[in-house]
């Protein structure tokens, strides 16, 4: 079996499917691995690094695609490149079912079978594949370390003869994987850390690491089966704006990561609210991408308003691609080696199988 990656469009995406150290784990696994010209340059990586490790450096994408048994990438590829998958191929990475749905339909009627790795079931076998969590992991670090960087003033207490500055005020929004590293991250740099969710299970996890649990008053918990979060009622959005209205008059930084998957995100921060903020405060909004959870958000700009800084980015983890691109190449490996069959030494598509089933994009 060969597997093929070839760059992404870096214009928007920095991070790579394959790194120099997993190919190992594909040579042991007998499956050749066969990569573009200058693959992860940009990154400092050369193809001497990856021929080191084993790999085919192919200087046409044409060639790739026509031996490739398995094409990994990170985003879906463009067009010029799609119309060259051809019939039993394989395509593999986040594909983003619900944006592309179109191109997705026309590329699985010529046979191609495609597999999005952030529909993957949050079951305990595929917590390896795991995708969302590795790379939100990054993203509410790099949130919190970004948006204290605009902070013009001391993240910790202070107490000096001069005088005590008092420590930043955090609220995260969304307590899932982003947030919770953000809350540990702002806690571990002396920061007072709030947080809020719709699950209410998360109220333990943001307590065992120091932050502050904002319950809504008569909350349900509006948690999915999967352990994702789901569209709260009016009611509870009402509660909610009023608990952080009053709140917010408070908070120096806010970090945004509430997101329900295949929607908009959720808009929980309104334009009045943030007419209520301190000047000089900052809100890192990483739901940018699909609407933000900021009334005010604009994609890849940063929105100053009444002295209030509100960033939004697409991809903020274009800022840490080496470790991003390390932790999505490992989490791609272990989604390949499930999906090969060691005794046939081919990939099989074992729709009994709940991870094979739930990726795959019909």
């Amino acid at each position: 079996m060969i597997v093929g990656s070839i760059s992404e469009d870096r214009s928007f995406e920095n991070r790579v499917a394959i790194t120099p150290e997993v190919l190992k784990k594909y040579k042991a696994l007998g499956i050749e691995v066969q990569l573009c010209k200058d693959y992860a340059t940009h990154l400092g990586i050369n193809d001497e690094e990856y021929k080191i490790e084993g790999a085919n450096i192919i200087d046409q994408n044409d060639d790739i695609f026509s031996s490739s048994n398995a094409i990994l990438q990170m985003n879906i590829p463009g067009d010029d490149n799609l119309n060259k998958l051809k019939k039993d191929q394989i395509l593999i990475g986040v594909l983003d079912p619900y944006s592309n749905e179109k191109k997705l339909k026309e590329i699985s009627s010529k046979n191609v079978k495609c597999f999005s790795l952030e529909l993957l079931p949050r079951i305990t076998r595929a917590q390896s594949m795991d995708i969302l969590s590795s790379q939100a992991n990054l993203a509410g670090y790099k949130a919190v370390v970004d948006s204290f960087s605009h902070f013009q003033k001391a993240i910790p207490m202070m107490m000096t003869a001069a005088g005590t500055i008092s420590a930043a005020r955090v609220l995260v929004v969304g307590a899932g994987v982003a947030g919770l590293q953000a809350i540990a991250t702002a806690k571990r740099m002396g920061a007072i850390v709030f947080a809020t969710d719709v699950r209410l299970a998360s109220k333990e996890q943001v307590e065992s690491l120091g932050g502050k649990f904002l319950t809504v008053e008569g909350s349900e918990n509006l948690e999915t089966e999967g352990g994702y979060a789901k569209e709260a009622s009016e009611d509870f959005k009402k509660k909610q704006e009023e608990l952080l209205r009053e709140t917010l008059k408070k908070i120096d930084i806010i970090i945004c990561t509430a997101l329900i998957p295949g929607k908009k995100a959720p808009i929980i921060i309104k334009k009045e609210m943030i007419e209520v903020m301190q000047s000089g405060s900052i809100i890192y909004d990483l739901a940018a991408s699909q609407g933000g959870n900021s009334e005010l958000t604009k994609v890849n700009e940063i929105v100053e308003t009444n002295g209030v800084k509100i960033m939004g980015e697409t991809n903020i983890l274009n800022k840490l691609p080496i470790s991003a691109s390390n932790l999505y190449a490992k989490n791609m490996f272990n989604f390949i080696n499930n999906l090969y069959d060691k005794e046939t030494k081919k990939f099989k598509i074992n729709l009994e199988d709940e991870i094979i089933q739930k990726t795959m994009v019909k």
